[in-house]
C-alpha cells in the first residue's frame, strides 16, 4: 500500500518528498540486520511509516506509540553424569525434571506479577493512551475470543496493562525425560526455552542479566545450570507529541473520518527502537482487523481496505511536505 501510494503520486507528479523503502525479512526470528542498517544510515529521515499493525475495529484506526522488547534464553540443567534407576536412586538423587520445575516456578509470575528486579524501568501509559485502550474490546472478550483462559482472577481486567505496559515472562518449551515411554528413570538433563517481553522503558542490557541471575539463584543446590541468550530486541517508545504523529493523525482523520486512537503493541518490532534512537519518529499503524487471524492459517486483509490504505498513505506523504 505504501509503495502503491508513492507510485501513484509520483506518476501524477504530486509526490512532495523523497521516499526510501526498507524491507525487513527477519522480524519474526529476532534478526538484527535492519537494526544495523538503520544504525549505519547517515541520510536520516523526517519520519518512518510502518503498516504492520491493525485497526481497533472497522472504521477506527490506531497508532501504536510503544512496542515491547524481548529477551529469549535457552536454559539447560544437569543433575549428574547419567540417567538413574528410579527404584534404586529415586527420592535420594537429584532429578533434572524436578530441578527444572522448581527453577521455573520461582522465575515465572505469581498472580500476574514478576519479581521486582525484572519490572524496573517500565513507563506508565499516558492519559491519552488510556483513552485509546478504552476503545479496545474488554480483556475477558479478548481471551474468550481465542479460546484462552485467564492466568489468574485479575488477568482479564488487567489485560491491556499486562500486555502493553508490563514485563511478561513465558516458558515457550520444555524437554526432559520420556513423556511418552514408560521409563522408570531419574533424568539427568532438562532444557527449557523462555522469553521475557520487556515493557516500554526497559533495556535489554539491564533486564537480561537480572533474569539470568534469577535463574541461577532459583536452581536447587547441586544443579549445574547454563543459560544461553538466543536473541534480544529493545522495546520502543515513540514520541506521541511529535509533529510527525500529529500530522499523521490529521491525515488519517481526513481519509477515514476518525482520528486514530493511541495504543501500544504487545509484540516486538526491532526497527521501532532503532528508528527512535536515530531521532526518526515512527508511524506504526495498519489495516488489519481483530479477525485477521494474525500468525494463523488464512491470515488475511479485507480487500476493501487495500485502496483505503493507499489513500491514507498518500495523505501521509502529502502531509509530510509540512514537516
Amino acid at each position: 500500500m505504501l509503495l502503491a501510494a508513492a507510485r501513484e503520486l509520483a506518476l501524477a507528479e504530486k509526490l512532495p518528498l523523497n521516499v526510501r523503502v526498507v524491507c525487513d525479512g527477519e522480524e519474526e526470528t529476532g534478526g538484527q540486520t535492519v537494526v544495523e542498517y538503520v544504525a549505519q544510515d547517515r541520510r536520516g529521515a523526517d519520519a518512518a511509516v510502518i503498516f504492520d499493525s491493525s485497526m481497533i475495529r472497522r472504521g477506527l484506526p490506531a497508532f501504536n506509540v510503544a512496542t515491547r522488547g524481548i529477551v529469549y534464553f535457552h536454559v539447560r540443567l544437569r543433575t549428574g553424569k547419567c540417567d538413574l534407576h528410579s527404584g534404586i536412586y529415586g527420592g535420594a538423587a537429584l532429578n533434572a525434571a524436578h530441578a527444572l520445575i522448581h527453577t521455573l516456578d520461582r522465575v515465572i509470575a505469581q498472580d500476574g506479577v514478576l519479581a521486582e528486579q525484572l519490572r524496573r524501568g517500565t513507563i506508565p501509559p499516558t492519559d491519552e493512551e488510556l483513552d485509546g485502550w478504552r476503545e479496545l474490546p474488554g480483556g475477558a472478550d479478548e481471551l474468550a475470543g481465542q479460546g484462552a483462559r485467564p492466568d489468574d482472577e485479575a488477568a482479564a481486567e488487567q489485560f491491556y496493562r499486562r500486555t502493553f505496559a508490563e514485563t511478561a515472562l513465558d516458558i515457550n518449551g520444555i524437554a526432559v525425560g520420556s513423556p511418552f515411554l514408560e521409563k522408570t528413570v531419574l533424568p539427568v538433563e532438562a532444557d527449557a526455552n523462555l522469553s521475557i517481553r520487556l515493557a516500554p522503558g526497559q533495556r535489554v542490557e539491564e533486564i537480561a542479566p537480572e533474569l539470568e541471575r534469577l535463574i541461577h539463584a532459583s536452581a536447587p543446590k547441586g544443579t549445574d545450570v547454563s543459560v544461553e541468550l538466543l536473541s534480544a530486541a529493545q522495546p520502543g517508545v515513540i514520541d506521541q507529541d511529535s509533529r510527525a504523529i500529529q500530522l499523521s493523525r490529521d491525515a488519517f482523520e481526513r481519509v477515514l473520518g476518525r482520528r486514530p486512537a493511541l495504543i501500544r503493541m504487545g509484540g516486538t518490532l526491532p526497527i521501532v527502537p532503532a528508528l527512535t534512537e536515530k531521532g526518526v519518529p515512527a508511524i506504526l499503524t495498519g489495516f488489519g482487523l481483530p479477525d485477521s487471524q494474525i500468525h494463523a492459517p488464512n491470515e488475511r486483509l479485507l480487500v476493501s481496505y487495500v485502496p483505503l490504505g493507499i489513500e491514507a498513505a498518500k495523505a501521509l506523504f502529502i502531509a509530510y511536505a509540512n514537516l
